[in-house]
């Protein structure tokens, strides 16, 4: 093309295969530059506009497929015509009511409208017709699979979609699925015309989002691991929207990048605009939340349901003027699930400036209608907790817990250390330690499943407990339940566990210091010991997570466990005047 830039056949080969590994702008620059040379070939406008419309340029594609004027194109452009319409979620019934109703493509079109349309019982009907006449096809066995999702029939969903992978695992095993997953490193397949016929992509992405639905995280992040490997610049929007919403508690900068990338591209998941504002205000970045809203206002009414923008609006204002935030904003909910979501982020107000009283008399207000709901009982127990009300907190907290004694690490560890430090507040101590035992015996189960599996649950209600009785003052038990509650260190020694520990140590030494406290003997040489093996086990644990948008960075070599270890080794030195 460098000497000829006008030959025929370099750009119809580079156009068709810029279609093929999905690169549909490049391919709609070649097929441009084709019906300008050659008018005369009818081909070259269709597979334009099909590129355009594939970009996601549906205004040019609708405008591309005017000039089909051919009759032998007549049916490809409003096939075409349709699919733009259906995308951009306008009415194109009409247009395929102009298509032979004996056309398979007919049907499914109609499947796909009827899907549209909320109609997913109909469009399961549709798809199922299609299936019949044209035989097994991956796509049309996806969307059964959609449609069934849909009406929240999850296994059915879940067979259809094992039954795509197992298919592809079968007839296509270049394409390498589920290796990634178990560890083995593979170069990318592309974006072949082979990978899409298979429909891999799309089921995996909807069994990533069953498994979320139904809160297997873990295993949603493996249905996207067990996707044929691509670089990131190879994936699709709807793959690189869920593999930042699943991964956001880890990566999250990864995540606000890729959400924001994909709200930058001419087209995107209808959810990515919802939810990149959601993940902004979950992470209290109100000004960047503020910030989206007022840059893309015309994506406003298209993707925000007038609820969420209720509510993202209510949130933000309540930022910058809290006495705004009004009662009556809970009356614009009609849904029990929607009333709880606004009612604790008015909550949240009052919980970050430490009136948890106004908390409480927002929750039990609530609670003469809500008295069934386990989040709004389960908020109220906090606060009643952090009031040093451990009766009635006792009374919240343990129906939760009996409901689910039997699989008791379901439960969270913060709600398991609650009822514990509330039973030996109120001298309770044989509830508090056959609690404890349970979630022990419950914990040694699992480590003899599963040795690599790491359980926080116990060693967390053991620090509770621990900085508990460091705050009453009584340190040498509390330090001593808060080392103990670490071992063995390998497998305990966390980012957050640390959190807590080090607080307790940071306590005994400032006491010390102003002589309040002085410790037996044998506690600081517990002490010592303790930061010794936080030294060896903490050199590739970060003290802190760091917020995911900061610009100033803690140095790496600053931020480990054993760094700060160091430190407070040092400073007890110090303090107790030995030498190191």
């Amino acid at each position: 093309l460098q000497k000829h830039p006008k030959s025929r056949a370099a750009l119809s080969l580079l156009g068709y295969c810029y279609y093929h590994i999905q690169d549909f702008g490049a391919s709609a620059e070649c097929y441009e530059q084709l019906t300008q040379l050659h008018p005369e070939v009818e081909d070259y406008k269709v597979y334009y506009a099909q590129s355009l419309y594939k970009a996601g340029a549906y205004p040019e594609a609708t405008k591309a497929s005017f000039a089909l004027d051919n009759t032998s194109s007549h049916t490809k452009m409003l096939k075409l015509q349709a699919c733009i319409k259906y995308c951009e979620q306008d009415n194109s019934a009409s247009l395929l009511e102009q298509l032979p109703q004996d056309d398979p493509d007919y049907i499914y079109n109609m499947g796909c409208l009827l899907y549209q349309d909320g109609k997913y019982e109909d469009a399961c009907k549709k798809f199922t017709s299609a299936m019949q006449v044209l035989g097994y096809v991956p796509a049309l066995s996806y969307n059964i699979a959609l449609c069934h999702y849909s009406l929240k029939m999850y296994p059915q969903a879940l067979k259809h979609v094992e039954d795509i992978k197992n298919r592809g695992i079968k007839e296509h095993p270049e394409l390498s699925v589920g290796m990634t997953s178990e560890g083995v490193d593979f170069h990318s397949v592309g974006n072949t015309l082979e990978l899409q016929q298979t429909a891999l992509i799309e089921a995996l992405n909807l069994k990533a989002a069953i498994e979320y639905q139904l809160k297997n995280v873990k295993t949603a992040q493996e249905a996207l691991t067990d996707m044929p490997p691509r670089s990131e610049q190879e994936l699709d929007p709807v793959t690189l929207h869920n593999q930042a919403l699943l991964n956001m508690d880890t990566k999250p900068s990864e995540g606000f990048e890729k959400l924001a990338f994909l709200l930058q591209q001419p087209s995107f998941p209808p959810v990515t605009f919802a939810n990149l504002l959601l993940l902004y205000c979950k992470y209290e970045y109100f000004d960047l939340a503020a910030d989206v809203l007022a840059e893309n206002a015309h994506l406003t009414y298209k993707f925000l349901t007038p609820y969420i923008y209720e509510f993202l609006d209510a949130l933000l204002m309540s930022q910058t003027t809290p006495e705004e935030w009004k009662p009556s904003m809970l009356m614009l909910l009609l849904v029990w699930i929607r009333y709880i979501v606004v009612l604790m982020a008015q909550a949240k107000i009052y919980w970050n400036r430490e009136n948890y009283q106004m908390v409480e008399k927002i929750f039990h207000k609530s609670l003469e209608v809500w008295c069934e709901d386990d989040t709004l009982r389960l908020n109220i127990a906090h606060v009643l907790f952090m009031q040093n009300k451990y009766k009635k907190a006792i009374s919240f907290y343990e129906p939760i817990v009996k409901k689910h004694y039997d699989n008791i690490l379901n439960v969270s560890a913060v709600v398991l250390a609650n009822l514990c430090v509330s039973h030996i507040m109120t001298s309770n101590n044989a509830q508090a330690e056959e609690l404890m035992k349970k979630i022990e015996k419950e914990e040694e189960q699992i480590s003899n499943d599963d040795p690599n599996k790491k359980v926080f649950h116990h060693c967390i209600v053991n620090l509770v407990i621990g900085t508990l009785y460091c705050a009453k003052g009584n340190y040498e038990f509390g330090i001593s339940r808060v080392i103990k509650s670490l071992e063995p260190y390998n497998n305990k020694l966390g980012t957050d566990t640390w959190f807590y520990a080090k607080r307790c140590l940071l306590s005994l030494l400032e006491n010390m210091a102003k002589h309040m406290v002085e410790p037996v003997d044998s506690v600081i040489k517990e002490c010592i010991q303790f930061l010794e093996q936080c030294e060896v086990f903490g050199k590739t644990v970060p003290a802190l997570i760091e917020h995911p948008l900061e610009e100033s960075r803690i140095h790496i070599g600053k931020n480990t466990v054993a760094y700060e270890a160091r430190k407070l080794l040092s400073l007890l030195y110090e303090v107790t005047g030995r030498k190191e």
